[in-house]
C-alpha cells in the first residue's frame, strides 16, 4: 500500500502516458497494464514451481528448508543428469525426435498445398473443406484418438500382412500418421493468413513470363509465404513433440515418446526427473515460440503491415 501511495504521489502513474490524456484515459491505460501483467502471471505462475523443483538436491517433490533458503546444498543438477544419462529416459527422448519431424514434414507438405488450394475463389465448397481440414483442433483429443484408432489399426495390420513390414516400423508409421493429422490445421491457419496480404498479380506475371506453375511456386510464392510456412511448421512440431493422448492409443511401447514417459512416471513412480524432463520442454517451447513471433514480425515487415 505504501509503494502504491509513492506512485501515486509522485505522479509515476502517468509516465509512459501522453500529457493530453484525461484522468479516464490515464485510469485506463494502467488499468490495462494491470490487466495484461496478471494474465501473464496467471499463464506463468504453474511454470514456476516445476522448474523450481527440478533443481531440487532431494529425491522428492517437495521445498526442502535449505531449498526456500536459497542454499547451495538445497540444489542440484542431478535429476538433469539422471535425465541425459538414462536409457529410460533418452529412448523415449530419441523417440520423439524421430516422429515430431516427420510428422511435422508431412504437416507442413499437404497443410501449404491446402491452404494454397483453399485461397482460390474458384474452388467450390472451401469454406466446408476448411472446416473438415481443421476440425482435428475443434474436436476433443481423446475423441479424435478413438478414432484414430480404429482407423490405423486395421491399416497396421494391412501393411503388416500385404507388405511384411515390421510391427515396430508399422507402429511408427501409425503415431507419424496420426500426428501428421494433428498438425496439419495448424499449418493450413498459418498459411492461410500469411496468403490474405499475398499479390496474385505476381504469380499471373510470373505465368506470362512463361514459368509453369512449379517453378511460380517456388520461385515465387514460396518465398513470400515462407514465414507462415515455418511457423505452421513449429506449430506442428510443438504438437507432436508434446502429444500424449493419440500416442497411448495408437502407438505400442516400441514408440514410447517424452510424454509418455512422463506421464507414465507420474503414476508410477513420481521422481523429480519428471520435472527435469519437463522444465527442458518448456524451454524449447519457448524458444520454438519466440522462433514463431520472430517470424511474425518479418513477415509484416516484408508485407509492409508494420512500420519496423
Amino acid at each position: 500500500m505504501s509503494w502504491f501511495a509513492i506512485w501515486i504521489g509522485s505522479g509515476k502513474y502517468r509516465a509512459g502516458v501522453p500529457n493530453y490524456y484525461t484522468p479516464a484515459q490515464v485510469l485506463w491505460h494502467n488499468s490495462f497494464l494491470f490487466i495484461c501483467a496478471l494474465v501473464f502471471f496467471f499463464l506463468i505462475a504453474p511454470l514456476v514451481p516445476v522448474v523450481w523443483l527440478s533443481f531440487n538436491a532431494e529425491d522428492f517433490f517437495t521445498f526442502t528448508p535449505e531449498m526456500l533458503a536459497f542454499k547451495a546444498e538445497g540444489y542440484s543438477l542431478k535429476h538433469y543428469y539422471d535425465f541425459l544419462g538414462s536409457d529410460e529416459w533418452m529412448v523415449p527422448l530419441k523417440n520423439s525426435l524421430i516422429i515430431a519431424p516427420i510428422a511435422t514434414i508431412i504437416s507442413v507438405s499437404l497443410g501449404t498445398l491446402a491452404a494454397i488450394g483453399l485461397s482460390q475463389s474458384h474452388v467450390p465448397g472451401r469454406q466446408a473443406i476448411m472446416a473438415i481440414l481443421i476440425s482435428p483442433m475443434i474436436v476433443p483429443l481423446i475423441i479424435s484418438a478413438t478414432g484414430m484408432f480404429f482407423f490405423y489399426a486395421p491399416l497396421g495390420n494391412w501393411l503388416q500382412a500385404s507388405l511384411g513390414l515390421n510391427q515396430a516400423f508399422v507402429g511408427y508409421i501409425k503415431v507419424i500418421l496420426a500426428h501428421a493429422v494433428l498438425g496439419i490445421p495448424f499449418v493450413i491457419i498459418t498459411v492461410t493468413a500469411t496468403l490474405v496480404g499475398f499479390d496474385r498479380s505476381l504469380t499471373r506475371a510470373a505465368a506470362n513470363m512463361g514459368a509453369d506453375p512449379v517453378t511460380t511456386f517456388f520461385r515465387v510464392q514460396m518465398p513470400l509465404i515462407l514465414p507462415g510456412v515455418i511457423s505452421g511448421g513449429l506449430f506442428a512440431f510443438i504438437t507432436s513433440f508434446d502429444e500424449v493422448v493419440v500416442v497411448l492409443f495408437v502407438g505400442s511401447a516400441r514408440q514410447q515418446t517424452l510424454p509418455w514417459q512422463m506421464f507414465t512416471g507420474l503414476r508410477e513412480q513420481i521422481s523429480p526427473t519428471i520435472l527435469a524432463a519437463a522444465t527442458i520442454l518448456v524451454t524449447v517451447s519457448i524458444l520454438l515460440l519466440t522462433t514463431v513471433e520472430l517470424l511474425r514480425r518479418r513477415s509484416e515487415r516484408l508485407r509492409g503491415l508494420s512500420p519496423g
